[in-house]
C-alpha cells in the first residue's frame, strides 16, 4: 500500500540537496570608499551624485583644498583620493606627497598642460583624468582599478605625457606653469606674481639639483622656498602639515649650511643674489 505521507504521483519532486550546503555564503561587498576634492561645489555635487549612485561605491568626504583633502584623508581612510590641480589654499600638486602614502590619488582636473601631468605622477599619482574626456561609466571604472594598482589615462593626459617624455632629455627636471606648488595660488587669482615666480623657481630647483650648492635636504629645500615667498612659520607648518617647532628646527639647520642670520639674507643667497660656494649634495 502507498504511504499516503509520500509523495502523490506526478507532483514535483523536492530538488536533491546541494553539495555546497557546509560552505558559507559569500561577505558582503565592502563599498569602496572615496574622498572628492575640488574648489568647484558643482564639480564636488556631480562627482559625489554620480559615483554614490553605485553600489559599490560611497563618497565619505568632500574637500575644497589640497589641506582639507589630507585631513578628510587621515579621518575617513579612503580606498581612492580624486583629487583637482588648481585650488586655493593648498593645489593638488602641493598635497600630492602627503596624500599618496595614505592612499591612492587620481588627478581629476582641467589641466592637461604636459609639465602638470608629468609632476604628478612624479608625486605619486596613480591616474589622470581630464574633464570632458571620459563617460560616468569610465570614470566609476577607472575609481575601481586605481584601488587595485592599475593606472588611468584619458587622451589628453597621455599624449601630454608622451610629448613629454620624448622632448625632455634624460636627467633634466621640468618646471611647472606659474600657479602651482604655491600654497596661496589660485587658479582665478593674478594678485601674487611673485610667489607665483618664486614657487615656480623653487619647484624647477627641488626637480633638478635641490639644495647642491648648499647641502639642503629636500625638506629643507622646500621650507627654505616657503620661506624665500615670505611665509611666516605658522603659514610653513600648516602648509607642509608639520608642527611650528618642527619648522624651527628645520630654519636653524638651513641657516646654519646657508652661514645666514636672517631670513633676508638666506632668502638673498637662495635665489641667487648672493655669492654662493660650490658644494655638494647633502
Amino acid at each position: 500500500m502507498p504511504d499516503p505521507t509520500g509523495p502523490r504521483p506526478g507532483s514535483p519532486q523536492p530538488p536533491p540537496p546541494s553539495p555546497f550546503e557546509d560552505f558559507p555564503p559569500p561577505a558582503p561587498t565592502t563599498p569602496l570608499r572615496v574622498v572628492v576634492a575640488d574648489d568647484n561645489p558643482v564639480v564636488r555635487a556631480g562627482l559625489t551624485a554620480l559615483l554614490s549612485g553605485r553600489a559599490d561605491i560611497t563618497v565619505v568626504a568632500q574637500a575644497t583644498d589640497g589641506r582639507e583633502a589630507y585631513e578628510a584623508t587621515n579621518q575617513h581612510h579612503p580606498d581612492v583620493v580624486l583629487l583637482d590641480v588648481r585650488m586655493p589654499g593648498v593645489d593638488g600638486i602641493s598635497a600630492l606627497p602627503y596624500l599618496v602614502p595614505l592612499a591612492p590619488v587620481v588627478m581629476l582636473t582641467y589641466s592637461g598642460e604636459s609639465e602638470i601631468v608629468q609632476e604628478a605622477l612624479r608625486r605619486g599619482a596613480g591616474g589622470y583624468l581630464v574633464h570632458g574626456e571620459f563617460t560616468a561609466d569610465q570614470l566609476v571604472a577607472a575609481v575601481r582599478d586605481i584601488r587595485e594598482g592599475r593606472a588611468h589615462f584619458t587622451p589628453t593626459a597621455a599624449g601630454a605625457l608622451l610629448t613629454q617624455l620624448r622632448e625632455t632629455p634624460a636627467g633634466t627636471g621640468t618646471a611647472l606653469p606659474e600657479g602651482l606648488g604655491s600654497a596661496t595660488a589660485h587658479k582665478n587669482d593674478p594678485s601674487t606674481p611673485r610667489s607665483k615666480g618664486i614657487f615656480a623657481k623653487g619647484l624647477s630647483r627641488l626637480q633638478s639639483d635641490v639644495g647642491q650648492s648648499w647641502r639642503l635636504s629636500t625638506r629643507e629645500a622646500e621650507i627654505m622656498d616657503l620661506i624665500a615667498s615670505g611665509m611666516n612659520n605658522q603659514q610653513i607648518a600648516a602648509t607642509c602639515f608639520i608642527s611650528e617647532k618642527t619648522v624651527k628646527n628645520h630654519i636653524n639647520r638651513i641657516f646654519a649650511k646657508l652661514h645666514s642670520k636672517s631670513r633676508s639674507e638666506a632668502t638673498a643667497k637662495w635665489l641667487g643674489t648672493a655669492p654662493r660656494p660650490d658644494r655638494g649634495l647633502g
